[in-house]
């Protein structure tokens, strides 16, 4: 009587080895062709740097104590423009701040907004320092520069912001944006007021 051949069986670690492979084989590739048409379209589009800038800007109601308390309003006219023809952007937060030596000496905010494709939008910005407690050094330079009817200020401000394209949108990108140096004059005209570019890092 002739000996039956051994019966082979695939192991079921093997299968399980096999299976894991195939899914990550198929995520890999799911992520490589997310990846692939992202890039696609952001290459399409070709985005251009957003354009930023203060139009104008004058301090009222200024009072200097001779504690170092600074009260002041700050009116200022911030450009935003969007040159591309195919993105537009979700700003979903706008924080601000005026600086003056490197001080904050005053903060605030724009609502959240959508800004369209080929579109620049101007906001009025009026801020205001509150009893504002100025360093010694740095009340002695802001009242001689107040002497000359005029000082030198730092906007900045801080943006989480989205692109979209199509029905395509971005993930949140942080935004940082300095506008300086800024002539500020002590009074309501713009006369002479030099428009300032402002810096962008996305």
């Amino acid at each position: 009587m002739a000996n039956a051949k051994p019966m082979t069986q695939n192991p079921v670690g093997e299968t399980h080895s096999n299976l894991f492979r195939i899914i990550a084989i198929v995520l890999l590739a799911l992520v490589v062709l997310v990846g692939l048409t992202i890039l696609i379209i952001w290459l399409t589009v070709k985005p251009k740097k957003l354009v930023y800038s203060i139009d104008d800007g004058s301090i009222h109601n200024y009072n200097l104590s001779n504690a170092n308390h600074l009260n002041a309003t700050y009116n200022f006219i911030l450009r935003a423009y969007n040159p591309n023809k195919k993105v537009s952007v979700y700003y979903d937060k706008v924080d601000i701040a005026v600086l003056y030596d490197d001080d904050t000496i005053s903060r605030g905010t724009i609502d959240p907004f959508h800004q369209p494709k080929r579109n620049a939008t101007r906001f009025k910005l009026n801020l205001a320092s509150h009893d504002v407690s100025l360093r010694e050094e740095v009340a002695r330079d802001l009242k001689v520069e107040r002497s000359s009817g005029r000082v030198e200020m730092v906007v900045n401000f801080k943006a989480r912001i989205r692109f979209k394209v199509g029905a395509w949108k971005s993930r949140h990108y942080h935004m940082k944006v300095s506008c300086a140096p800024i002539m500020v004059h002590f009074s309501t005209s713009s006369k002479g007021f030099q428009r300032t570019i402002c810096d962008v890092d996305i």
